[in-house]
């Protein structure tokens, strides 16, 4: 009701339009939209320069700024060329996601917003070339960013260093490759130049042939070795076209001494070989570039691998682009990072062949997947060296070894449905084995991460059906691991000691079918129960006699236990729950067992209602008064109940003359009761913020839970989940009374009618009433509500 006096004045004041509520003079589309940034921005707190002074002077002023959302904030400041220091800015929406649109608004004389995806924004200018590039589909190894300035590309460079990486724009707000930090600049795009005193890069560049392409791009080395060779200088100047994948010059330095010695020594054919392998006899530009493909080179038709990966990576070999699309009369030119070599024998040939991959090239054997990894497809392996086998303890690799299952889901964990270059890594990215599983792949510095480990010691080793990494740690699936396996890398340690202590290892470490509920170390926090024989039972009712998911657990399932107790399976809607504990992690599914994680320790049921009542004296006059009202055999049968049972001190803290006036009346006393007693089982687990129960007696409880306290009307009650084989009881401390006039349910009709607020909420707003203006709008608004 306070919500609607406050709205109530706004109301009235917007039915008389909005010349009424905007004060001062009328603002443009351009004010108005200024001024919605400012207030999205002050949600997120970030506050950066306002665009028209940095247009106007190219520098950040504190006096003129407005707010923007925080992930642009984060962005790095771009080092812009003062020809070409044209921000742009977004006004709205998501933050370079691929696929939502990130709204831009463009500084100058025509200041608009348009729609496009981030993949979709590229160079353009207010005054001409908008349209055209909106049109375009712009290329990931040359991210163009829309700006106000022709034929500018954007880069991210790491600082410190001369690294450049055109990926995509999603990549920018996380101002990081690989751990080291980055900056967004500007440069003219492939094949334009700056013209001084002009915006961008606005004059094209006169096409010349391959070999002088080359040394525009910045690759002076391979017209150097292409020069010495006698017959590929002619080739790239005269007709035809081709495509030159050409190494850079640090790439050309970077080449062991001995290899670049085998080149040079015999140019005519070993060198001539290497670069016609770099050559493709056609114009490929990288729009044509897809991930997974083959090109066949100029060298014995061999196959050269491609691979466009989603944050606008492009990869030849392995090898990074670094310039795309430089055009030439007869052909085009890409820069790469790498001199790249030719690749003969597939992913099982290179097992065969190194002598680290002794262990592996056994268990691919025993496996069989040698098939696999010697047929077609592009696949990644994570290949373990025999020091990661050696590290693992002798019974567990003797054990996997040994079950063709276990062996089978191990080698698969190392295995990627695609082909994974390291450059392709420029932060943390998941991925997918063959196994079914989730690898989280990074990089810090010129490291490659597994699961945030720094294991793989060897990279990118190419072969003709995908690439291999060593590394030093095996991968073992939980799938192929033991329960004691699963909870020794769980926060269930205590709990698997504890049926170690019991004697009870053997059934977690053989082959036999399980679930295991284990509960999390914080529930024996104030110690841990002495092992005997009550424990021990009570142990095995932990373990349920098949390997169950908890995807496929419905609501009044039951389960049966190796202490050979039935449990029942409870479904609230924010927790799943087995009799009165609920899972607490998701799944860990082993090669024999399943391993559920618990809040609590669960206690199975021990009788019906009736029996848990008689045998707690705490209950003595609660039992009393059922017998009394002939509630007995109800709570007896088979059936679904929540009873809050008042203790004795809570009969007794009733004034005597009420108590006895309800003994006195067995209606009005099962009345009473049957308004204690819920029409279904809720466990404390799945009670959340707020549940009403609706009692037997036709009214709904209020069961409520905070900081692990349990309230029902607001009571505290004194004791939760003591189970029963038709139900749940609740020890309270006193007795509830049902209301005398039953409230109006959530979702009816408002206690207050509407007209009674309308009127409270017109004595806030006395204008509404006096003014000339708003008071016939408020007798019109008065009459409709009477109707």
């Amino acid at each position: 009701m306070a919500l609607l006096v406050r709205l109530l004045p706004v109301a009235l004041a917007l039915a008389l339009g909005p010349a009424a509520t905007l004060g001062g003079p009328a603002r443009s589309p351009y004010q108005l939209v200024l001024q919605h940034s400012r207030l999205r921005g002050r949600q997120h707190g970030a506050e950066v320069p306002g665009p028209a002074h940095i247009v106007q002077t190219g520098k950040l002023s504190p006096e003129r700024t407005h707010r923007f959302p925080t992930a642009l904030q984060d962005a790095p400041e771009p080092r812009l060329e003062p020809a070409l220091e044209r921000p742009v800015e977004i006004c709205d929406g998501q933050d370079g996601l691929r696929g939502h649109p990130c709204t831009i608004r463009m500084p100058g004389k025509v200041r608009v917003c348009r729609q496009m995806t981030c993949d979709k924004m590229v160079a353009a200018s207010t005054t001409g070339m908008v349209g055209a590039a909106l049109a375009k589909e712009p290329v990931s190894s040359r991210q163009q960013v829309m700006i106000t300035d022709p034929n500018v590309c954007a880069v991210q460079k790491l600082i410190g260093t001369n690294k450049k990486y055109f990926t995509n724009c999603k990549q920018w707000y996380q101002r990081k490759i690989c751990g080291k930090s980055t900056v967004i600049s500007y440069e003219c795009c492939p094949g334009y130049e700056k013209v001084p005193g002009e915006k961008g890069c606005p004059a094209a560049l006169p096409l010349s042939n391959l070999y002088e392409t080359l040394g525009v791009v910045g690759s002076t080395t391979t017209q150097l070795y292409t020069d010495r060779t006698e017959k590929l200088r002619p080739e790239m100047e005269g007709p035809g076209s081709f495509t030159i994948f050409a190494p850079s010059n640090e790439a050309w330095a970077s080449l062991p001494a001995e290899v670049l010695d085998s080149l040079v020594s015999n140019v005519n054919i070993e060198l001539l070989n290497a670069l016609r392998y770099h050559m493709v006899n056609r114009r490929v530009l990288t729009d044509e570039l897809k991930h997974g493909m083959a090109l066949t080179s100029m060298y014995q038709n061999s196959g050269i691998q491609i691979h466009h990966y989603p944050n606008g990576i492009v990869t030849v070999n392995c090898a990074r682009l670094l310039k795309a699309d430089h055009h030439a009369t007869n052909g085009v030119v890409h820069l790469i990072d790498k001199v790249i070599s030719t690749i003969t024998n597939n992913i099982q040939q290179i097992i065969e062949i190194e002598d680290t991959f002794e262990t592996l090239r056994a268990a691919v054997a025993a496996s069989g997947l040698n098939t696999l990894l010697e047929g077609d497809g592009q696949f990644t392996l994570l290949a373990p060296t025999n020091e990661a086998f050696e590290k693992i303890p002798a019974e567990t690799l003797n054990r996997i070894l040994g079950d063709p299952e276990a062996l089978r889901d191990l080698l698969n964990n190392h295995i990627l449905k695609s082909a994974m270059c390291a450059e392709a890594i420029v932060a943390g990215m998941s991925v997918e084995t063959l196994e079914g599983t989730t690898l989280e792949v990074g990089c810090s510095g010129d490291m490659l991460t597994i699961n945030g480990k720094a294991i793989i010691s060897n990279k990118d080793v190419l072969a003709t059906n995908g690439v291999i990494h060593f590394i030093d740690e095996l991968l073992i699936p939980d799938s192929a691991k033991t329960l004691f396996e699963l909870a020794a890398e769980s926060d269930v340690s205590t709990a698997v000691d504890l049926f170690r202590q019991a004697g009870l290892g053997v059934h977690l470490s053989g082959k036999e079918r399980l679930t295991l509920l284990a509960p999390l170390n914080s529930v024996f926090k104030d110690g841990t129960p002495t092992i005997d024989a009550r424990t021990k039972n009570l142990l095995l009712n932990h373990m349920i006699k098949d390997q169950l998911a908890s995807k496929y657990l419905y609501h009044g399932q039951t389960l049966d236990t190796l202490g050979g107790k039935k449990l029942r399976v409870f479904v609230y809607r924010n927790s799943l729950c087995i009799e009165n504990s609920c899972i607490a992690a998701h799944d860990k599914r082993g090669r024999y067992g399943t391993l559920f994680t618990m809040d609590r320790m669960l206690t199975p049921p021990m009788g019906t209602v009736m029996d848990v009542l008689k045998g707690d004296n705490r209950f003595s006059m609660l039992v009393a008064t059922i017998q009394s009202a002939g509630l007995t055999e109800m709570l007896n049968r088979e059936g679904v109940y929540t009873v809050f049972a008042p203790t004795n001190e809570a009969f007794q803290a009733m004034p005597p003359g009420e108590l006895n006036k309800l003994l006195g009346n067995a209606k009005e006393l099962a009345n009473i009761l049957k308004y204690h007693i819920g029409d279904e089982i809720l466990v404390s687990g799945g009670i959340g913020a707020l549940v009403r129960l609706k009692s037997l007696q036709g009214d709904k409880l209020e069961v409520s839970s905070k900081n692990n306290v349990v309230n029902v009307n607001k009571e505290p009650v004194a004791e939760v989940d003591i189970m029963a084989t038709n139900g749940v009881v609740y020890a309270i401390s006193s007795v509830l009374q049902p209301p005398a006039v039953r409230p109006q349910e959530r979702g009816d009709e408002l206690a207050d009618s509407a007209l009674e607020i309308f009127r409270q909420a017109s004595a806030y707003s006395r204008a509404a009433q006096t003014s000339v203006k708003l008071a016939p709008v408020y007798q019109r608004l008065l009459e409709r509500m009477k109707h």
